[in-house]
């Protein structure tokens, strides 16, 4: 499958993650979110920004409880509470907030 964005053609998977994690940017975010019918809001911004520096920093994904943890030892409590993450990603937090953040499929979502 293929994103357009701007005058960028990028390569997604056919669950609509993007191929290449380092094409990504702030339009490509929100090319991705209209996609999935989610309006990015400044709190999806901190948890998009952090999975990325989590990615990068660690070279994998994390599983749904280590993606809680994180969250709660950089961002706070509140910000790791499973209501708080489903209100932002209905749909799944970790793949959801993976895939608007350009980065793959974690291996653990279906």
């Amino acid at each position: 499958m293929v994103l357009i964005v701007g005058d960028l053609s990028l390569e997604t998977s056919d669950d609509g993650f993007l191929r290449d994690a380092t094409l990504w940017n702030q339009q490509v975010a929100e090319a991705l979110a209209s996609r999935e019918g989610i309006d990015i809001s400044p709190a999806h911004w901190e948890i998009l920004l952090f999975i990325r520096d989590y990615y990068f920093q660690f070279q994998h994904l994390p599983n749904a409880r280590m993606f809680a943890a994180a969250i709660r030892k950089k961002l706070g409590e509140e910000k790791a509470n499973s209501r708080y993450l489903q209100k932002l990603f209905p749909a799944g937090p970790l793949k959801y907030a993976c895939k608007l953040a350009g980065l793959p499929k974690p291996p653990t979502c279906l």
